[in-house]
């Protein structure tokens, strides 16, 4: 298959938009689950990129520039699924009772198109004319070159479309033996600590294995260090200084004051790291924007007849959508508040709310989308973006609605800020997302404007599968912290992010922030960040412990954070080992194939267990009675995640000799 010529390729087709959304709508499903699970998304630029390949390889004149369309597409899905971040917040608070559809995809499709428009003007300070590496936009269009360059390529792609498949399958299957409860789904063990207590879980969970070894061993170690921190120091120390009460299990006594009183702490630790990771790129965002304004102004002047690679949206067509996209804005938030305690506030709250989205979605947008090129979009920050704009959020509705306050009142400006929020998370969300995109695009020699325009397909089809799986969830499974009134399983989502989000709106609001824990977090999170500085300066950059690493360690529980460290460490090992082995590029690709795999294969079993849930009216429709006991069931777990891991690595290695040989 020949790439075609730089100068006319085929990019938007019919056949690549209806793939690219196919894979949107799967993977929007699964990350959805997985975050409200553990609280954590992935990147699926890769995996679509992969699919992509495999099956418009069928088509003679498929180009590279076409895949990258279709990969551009479906990344909406990764990102824009990070409004769960927040949006089960309302379900927290009871405010909302089931997930309406049009109040949640408004919020998506206004945040989604506002965060594309707002980073077209930084594409070229940000990504042509500038050095940030772009971690996982340059290893995406590594992808798409190897998959479309040579014959090996070809035979590559196919390879990895078997590892996504394999590794779909295994997953779909492990989480589906959890269900049917002939393996744990969680391995864990409490114990005394004097008059103390502590213990560590690990959810028996081949997709929390997956995204540890896509987040890497940087991110490992530090959550290594945080669940060190939670576990070995904060736990034993607070549960001494609350003795348990009389025939208190030791599991009870760690898990309680862990939620109370230690999970605030990781609260803090987070907070501090997001506002020190932001404060140190200011001045470089700020370099940015003034050099794209620069370069736009000269460009203009000269007249010159830009090259088809260079070629963004035009200025005047983003202002106005800009512009236009304020109107829903409003009516959603206007809508929002009708018929509600607040009515007699709406105007003021309406223009505080409009102002906000706009003005913090654009600081939200430039901060997560340079973040993406420091860091790679995976990585960024967003739950500090969120815990920053819940903050300012709740002040400035806060202050509106100080003359009516009541119980009512209180509710539904929490409920407000949370909305707010959720349009200026997915604001900042795609904009991290835009610019990673930009810079796979540069590297195959794409079109931006057609790639702008990709991604708002993205952001339409994602909108539209986020509030019918976060009902199906609600309605199966209903969100930890919540009334759950209509859930039917006994089992709920832990939704951790948002958890933490809607604490934070209810004590700036309600003003019973404990900040005392909060306090406590910040000073381990200076000490966090001094420590990451000395280690960066003293090995040259080689080494670093992100703070924020650390402090979602101690926020998330053990159970979520173990497997992933496992992940990560065990991904590291398989590097090694491959790296100076025949196809071991190969192989390392391969591998990060087959652990996106497990991400959606057991997320998207979940998402169906929960339709079964719905319909059959069961919390646990695949429950088969045993005898076995919890010890036996860990023990199965154990040997059988550890097989599937072990031998999909071994398989992954094999594959990459083979497409090498």
């Amino acid at each position: 298959m020949s790439i075609a010529a730089p100068s006319t390729p085929k990019e938007i087709t019919l056949r690549g938009i209806i793939l690219g959304i196919l894979i949107t709508l799967v993977f929007t499903a699964a990350q959805v689950y997985l975050g409200l699970k553990v609280g954590l998304t992935f990147a699926t630029s890769i995996p679509a990129a992969v699919i992509s390949m495999a099956l418009l390889s069928a088509f003679k004149d498929a180009t590279i520039q076409e895949n990258n369309i279709v990969q551009t597409i479906a990344s909406a899905a990764g990102t824009l699924a990070s409004v769960i971040f927040v949006l089960p917040g309302l379900l927290m608070i009871g405010w909302w009772a089931h997930v309406p559809f049009w109040p949640t995809f408004g919020a998506c499709a206004v945040g989604g198109v506002l965060g594309v428009m707002y980073t077209v003007p930084l594409r070229r300070a940000l990504v042509s004319q500038s050095d940030l590496p772009y971690p996982e936009g340059v290893a995406a269009a590594e992808v798409l070159k190897v998959g479309m360059a040579s014959r090996a390529g070809a035979a590559e792609g196919k390879a990895g479309l078997r590892a996504v498949i394999w590794g779909s399958l295994t997953s779909a299957l492990f989480a589906a033996g959890a269900a049917a409860k002939l393996l744990a789904g969680e391995v864990a063990i409490y114990f005394r600590t004097g008059a103390g207590a502590t213990g560590i879980g690990a959810s028996s969970s081949l997709a929390l294995i997956g995204a540890g070894h896509l987040m890497g061993i940087t991110v490992g170690v530090a959550m290594l260090v945080g669940t060190v921190i939670a576990w070995g120091v904060l736990v034993p120390i607070m549960t001494t200084l609350s003795p348990a009460a009389a025939g208190m299990a030791a599991a009870d006594h760690a898990l309680s004051i862990w939620s109370k009183e230690v999970r605030m702490m990781g609260a803090g630790v987070i907070g501090i790291a997001a506002i020190i990771t932001l404060a140190g790129l200011a001045k470089p965002i700020l370099g940015g924007l003034k050099s794209a304004m620069e370069t736009a102004r000269k460009a203009k002047l000269a007249g010159a007849v830009l090259d088809r690679t260079e070629l963004d949206m035009p200025i005047f067509f983003v202002g106005l959508v800009t512009l236009i996209s304020l109107v829903p804005a409003g009516w959603l938030l206007a809508s929002f508040l009708q018929g509600g305690p607040l009515m007699s506030l709406a105007v003021p709250l309406v223009a505080v709310g409009v102002g906000y989205i706009l003005i913090a979605g654009i600081f939200a947008a430039a901060v997560c989308g340079y973040m993406a090129g420091l860091i790679g979009s995976s990585n960024s920050p967003v739950s500090g973006i969120a815990i920053l704009t819940i903050l300012g959020a709740a002040l400035s509705v806060g202050m509106v609605g100080r003359t009516v306050m009541g119980p009512e009142v209180a509710q539904a400006l929490i409920a407000f800020a949370l909305f707010v929020t959720t349009v200026v998370l997915a604001v900042a969300v795609i904009g991290n997302d835009n610019l990673q995109d930009l810079k796979t695009g540069q590297l195959v020699n794409a079109t931006p404007w057609k790639q702008q325009v990709g991604l708002l397909i993205g952001v339409a089809a994602g909108s539209c599968v986020v509030p019918p799986v976060l009902e199906l969830l609600n309605h199966a499974n209903g969100f930890v912290g919540a009334p759950n009134l209509d859930s039917i399983s006994d089992q709920p989502l832990a939704a951790p992010q948002a958890l933490l989000i809607s604490t934070l709106a209810k004590g700036v609001i309600g003003g019973n922030l404990q900040w005392n824990l909060l306090g406590y977090g910040v000073l381990i999170g200076l000490a966090l960040v001094l420590i990451n500085f000395v280690l960066k300066q003293s090995s040259n950059g080689k080494y670093s412990l992100p703070p924020l690493g650390v402090g979602l360690a101690i926020y998330l529980p053990s159970a979520v954070i173990t497997p992933v460290v496992i992940g990560a460490v065990t991904g590291w090992l398989f590097d090694r080992a491959v790296e100076k082995k025949a196809g071991g590029e190969a192989a390392k690709r391969i591998g990060v194939l087959v652990m996106s795999g497990f991400i959606v294969g057991e997320s998207l079993f979940n998402v169906a267990l929960a339709g079964m849930i719905v319909l059959s009216g069961k919390g646990e429709p695949l429950a088969i009675a045993n005898t076995m006991s919890e010890g036996q069931t860990m023990s199965i777990a154990l040997i059988v995640g550890t097989a599937i891991v072990w031998s999909l690595y071994r398989w992954s290695a094999k594959n990459g000799q083979a497409v090498h040989g």
